[in-house]
């Protein structure tokens, strides 16, 4: 499905056509419910764009007599964001239709922008890659992101502040091969130049990003992509958790994200309803298990613990003192 900021634009181009338009009609235009179109217009309103509210038999929604659409000025948050957006929707199962409303919106707000900003999400464009679990992602620095593609682009190193999982500070000196989206998060892939070794980099513990003098040769072999995949599939982890959960993906996802856990089904024949309920086989990698237990009481689904066993004591302990705080109160 497009997302959400498509759809807005879709609307509002909708409605720039002219005439009063049902709440079914756009609904259906746009492929969501009615209380949603009325969250999009809301949008709309926010931005200062006149909708009118007809009531009536044949009422619905239209713009104002007489507005026309400004030229659009969008700065450098706004337009990767809504241009990221466009992009990571065609990679979450569009049809042909939605496909093309996606990329002609693309097209829209590429032509109007300033030229210093197209120049610098071109480069940012011919930089990323996808695996095949997109996800849902978070919103990366916007200086970052496009120091980082620009010194991609171009072969140049690019210094970077680091905040590791430990929370340990350093500064690297890295030769960028590629941009990558990946369950739900932004990595950087490339050589530590201090260390000689590659390494893969999580965008949002790059604190600041200022690209060097000088050049590099990119490496041949694996695409940025694979470097990535293949890099967490042999990074080791002091923990492997096994679990079974009961419930749909959208229960578990809310507290373990693609970005942490991996699903399996059990006991299901595949292609059923990811909505309805069942057994669900999760598999995680963790350097510490004792965040896990308050997640899984959070999950409030029925959940078995195949390993660690350390995992399976820590959860007792947990609902030992939930109970001792009950009976304390």
């Amino acid at each position: 499905m497009p997302r959400p900021t498509g759809r807005v634009l879709t609307l509002l181009e909708l409605l720039q056509s002219g005439g009063v338009r049902t709440v079914a009609e756009l609904a259906d235009r746009l492929g969501v419910e009615g209380r949603t179109v009325r969250r999009y217009v809301d949008q709309l309103i926010d931005l200062d764009v006149p909708v009118e509210s007809v009531r009536g038999r044949y009422g619905g929604y239209r713009l104002a007599p007489g507005y026309r659409l400004p030229p659009l000025m969008l700065s450098d948050d706004e337009a990767l964001a809504v241009l990221l957006g466009l992009i990571a929707g065609r990679r979450v199962g569009l049809t042909t239709t939605e496909r093309t409303a996606n990329e002609t919106a693309a097209a829209k707000i590429r032509r109007v922008l300033p030229k210093h900003i197209a120049r610098r999400l071109d480069t940012l464009l011919e930089t990323l890659a996808f695996t095949d679990q997109p996800g849902e992602f978070d919103t990366p620095d916007t200086g970052v992101l496009l120091t980082l593609a620009d010194a991609v682009r171009h072969h140049r190193p690019v210094s970077v502040r680091y905040t590791d999982r430990d929370g340990r500070h350093s500064a690297r000196t890295l030769h960028a091969y590629g941009i990558v989206a990946h369950s739900g998060r932004w990595y950087v892939t490339g050589k530590d130049a201090q260390l000689d070794e590659d390494r893969t980099l999580r965008l949002d513990r790059i604190a600041d990003a200022r690209t060097l003098p000088g050049s590099f040769e990119a490496p041949a072999g694996p695409g940025p992509a694979q470097r990535v995949v293949s890099g967490f599939a042999t990074a080791e982890y002091q923990h492997e958790v096994t679990l079974r959960i009961h419930g749909t993906v959208e229960q578990i996802r809310a507290q373990l994200p693609a970005s942490v856990a991996r699903l399996e089904e059990r006991g299901s024949a595949a292609g059923q309803d990811r909505a309805t309920e069942r057994w669900w086989r999760v598999e995680l990698r963790a350097e510490r298990l004792d965040w896990l237990p308050p997640v899984l009481a959070a999950l409030d689904r029925p959940f078995a613990i195949e390993r660690p066993d350390e995992l399976r004591d820590l959860g007792s302990a947990f609902a030992d003192r939930l109970a001792s705080y009950v009976r304390q109160v």
